[in-house]
């Protein structure tokens, strides 16, 4: 399914490029690093480009950093920009398939979290059981 430029909505860092290629198939409202409709982001841009970029076009955040917590500036970067981030959150790192697996399971989660919880800046880890609001 290609993605919609009139239905964009979620955007993949490239730190689960995989997940967002995968995600970016499946559903029409997906962009990832590289991706066609999302040019001022090409593969390895970093933080401080893709930051203003992503929330310029009010895109949610889909990243995985297990040591978010401890990266206060970073932290305020995302806030400064008003993101809206779920992180895949674990102390281990899955595959592709299992950061899908878990993502496609609590959907309705963040479905749910999205509409109860409007603009931004918020963060929530999304983890085996739940999904949680990580303070920031």
């Amino acid at each position: 399914m290609p993605a919609d430029p009139n239905r964009l909505r979620f955007y993949a860092d490239e730190n689960i490029l995989g997940l967002g290629k995968a995600l970016a198939i499946a559903r029409d409202d997906v962009v990832h690093p590289g991706h066609a409709l999302l040019p001022e982001v090409p593969l390895g841009t970093l933080d401080p480009s893709w930051l203003p970029a992503i929330g310029a076009r009010g895109l949610i955040v889909l990243g995985r950093d297990r040591h978010i917590r401890t990266k206060p500036a970073e932290i305020a970067a995302l806030r400064a920009h008003g993101l809206r981030v779920f992180w895949l959150a674990g102390k281990r790192d899955l595959t592709t398939w299992g950061y899908l697996v878990r993502i496609v399971f609590r959907w309705g989660d963040i479905e749910s979290t999205i509409a109860s919880r409007g603009a931004g800046p918020w963060f929530m880890a999304i983890g085996d059981n739940k999904i949680t609001e990580i303070p920031a």
